[in-house]
């Protein structure tokens, strides 16, 4: 199903995406630049970051996002041409192949840091700017687009199982059966069997 741009429009909005000079970024930046988002590329690669920023017509800074320096400076260059931004898609990352025998720490900092510190980083710099103007991240859903959700979510509902025992009354056996919904507790049932078999024991 083909989505219509006009019924989900981004109009206004500041979108910011990490690592989006290339591959899937680059495809996230130009989709909220044609649903009328304002974008900015936060790319470590500058040739890669220019190329994407011209193509799509977003602004592109070169930004290393492990860096919480950097983070903050594009995030104020960011605010002071496009507006405060509520919208951030944290795409930056990258891995690699190494047996956990053989990874150093060296090279699982690395990991850590291109795949967790720059979320993080982000992710509060933006969040702690919309707390501070009391600014939602995202905004309301149009009613085409809502679904309808249950207040409660419900088991389905299982036949009740009648669970045999065997009891002592009176030094003679009886047959008892319980039923797990009876409020009343449990209660007697003996099929002609168990009657038969009751019957002679007493």
């Amino acid at each position: 199903m083909k989505l219509d741009p006009s019924s989900v429009l981004l109009t206004d909005r500041v979108a910011v995406v990490t690592g989006g000079g290339a591959g899937i970024g680059r495809g996230i930046a130009a989709g909220l630049k044609a649903f009328g988002a304002r974008v900015a590329i936060w790319e470590r690669d500058a040739d890669s970051c220019a190329a994407a920023a011209a193509e799509i017509g977003a602004l592109g800074l070169t930004v290393d996002v492990r860096d919480s320096a950097a983070v903050d400076a594009a995030l104020a260059q960011t605010s002071a041409e496009l507006g405060t931004v509520t919208i951030l898609v944290n795409n930056a990352g990258g891995v690699f192949w190494s047996g956990i025998l053989d990874t150093t720490e060296n090279g699982w900092d690395a990991l850590y840091k291109s795949n967790l510190r720059h979320v993080y980083l982000c992710t509060q710099r933006v969040a702690r700017v919309l707390v501070e103007q009391k600014l939602p991240a995202a905004s309301s859903a149009s009613p085409r687009s809502k679904a309808s959700v249950p207040h409660r979510v419900t088991r389905p509902t299982r036949r009740p199982r009648r669970v045999s025992q065997l009891h002592q009354d009176r030094g003679t056996r009886a047959c008892a059966a319980w039923h797990p919904r009876e409020r009343a507790g449990p209660r007697h049932h003996h099929d002609r069997r168990h009657q038969a078999n009751c019957a002679a024991r007493r």
